[in-house]
């Protein structure tokens, strides 16, 4: 039977803008687009954000450009049950809440992009400006994944293409009914659309 995984994004629904972290005693971090890059960290020790644009406080956001993964501790809860050798969480102090918040870091990354069946692929070649991303995709419209590649990965990055990031059914399940999410679970197996 195959398994079915979701690709998460953010959502066009009212939400409150947080800015990207920072270090809580001070400075910024080196790569501040390391909680996307699907690799264990070092504990970076005590994280701080703000929020720049008030709106509806959500459950699972995307925090600053570099869209690292800040959820509520319900949504850190599924994580940690569902997906414990998926991810690592890293508490969050988000200025002006008293409620604790996570930064989601996958560590799993997975070769399983299904090319064939994604309605439009675009990769970096050696022409562009950046050479160090030749032969990754610079953007997937309608991706499609081969489920039989996830190695068993309920929470996992894709190689090449890290900006998505995607999950299992079960994980979906679960986040739905935490609810208030500020993101869209999209499917990405199955037949394309």
């Amino acid at each position: 039977m195959e398994r079915h995984f979701y690709s998460i994004d953010i959502a066009d629904v009212p939400q409150w803008y947080i800015t990207t972290p920072v270090r809580a005693s001070g400075g910024k971090f080196e790569e501040p687009w390391m909680f996307g890059e699907g690799r264990f960290l070092p504990d970076p020790g005590p994280i701080k954000a703000r929020v720049r644009n008030p709106g509806v406080k959500r459950a699972f956001m995307f925090a600053g450009i570099e869209r690292v993964p800040v959820v509520s501790e319900a949504v850190a809860n599924v994580f940690r049950r569902l997906a414990p050798d998926d991810v690592q969480l890293f508490p969050i102090a988000v200025e002006g809440e008293a409620e604790p918040f996570f930064i989601v870091n996958v560590v799993k990354v997975v070769d399983c992009i299904d090319e064939v069946n994604c309605k439009e692929v675009q990769h970096y070649d050696d022409a562009d400006p950046f050479p160090e991303y030749a032969g990754e995709y610079r953007w997937i419209y309608g991706l499609r994944i081969d489920s039989a590649k996830t190695q068993g990965s309920l929470a996992f990055r894709l190689k090449r293409f890290k900006t998505a990031f995607i999950v299992s059914e079960e994980i979906k399940g679960a986040l739905e009914k935490v609810g208030n999410l500020g993101v869209v679970l999209a499917p990405v197996t199955g037949p394309p659309e």
